[in-house]
């Protein structure tokens, strides 16, 4: 059997490697062609290379909020002298969430609590330069979690 043979009636046992990377490049190439389509190179950016991506310990204020899509995302803060020194969050959900995740705590970083309550899903969505219809709602997710987060670190306060 030769090689275009193989290729043809794609049985990946009789693949090779060398043909079988060319396989999952263009595979590759055709998703990222399609989501360029569909995503700015932001949000592609953000869900490709999260920032402050993780948990941490003993966090001043924490919350997990799951949305309607089942998308569940988890933020944590530190707060010093009353202004955020450090965010993190971890998600489940798609690429939409994990980009909104990520701009929302680095929008967050080195403002007062107060400040930080103002951050909304249009402040996010403008930063991405917007989000395909079906995903909007991951920005206000991600919102809805930062403000829970707040208020968990709020009502740790009063009750010291």
């Amino acid at each position: 059997m030769d090689k275009d043979t193989r290729k043809e009636g794609l049985r990946v046992e009789d693949l090779e490697s060398a043909d079988l990377d060319e396989l999952v490049g263009s595979i590759e190439e055709t998703i990222r062609k399609e989501e360029r389509e569909i995503y700015t190179e932001r949000t592609l950016a953000e869900a490709y290379n999260p920032k402050n991506v993780g948990e941490l310990e003993n966090p001043d204020g924490t919350a997990r909020v799951t949305g309607p899509c089942s998308d569940t995302v988890q933020i944590h803060l530190q707060v010093e002298n009353g202004r955020i020194a450090d965010s993190k969050f971890i998600t489940d959900g798609c690429g939409a969430s994990t980009a909104c995740g990520s701009v929302v705590t680095e929008l967050v970083k080195g403002k007062t609590v107060e400040e930080a309550f103002t951050v909304g899903d249009r402040e996010v969505l403008s930063v991405l330069g917007g989000l395909p219809e079906e995903n909007i709602h991951c920005a206000l997710l991600a919102t809805n979690t930062l403000r829970a987060a707040l208020e968990d670190y709020k009502n740790k306060k009063e009750g010291e």
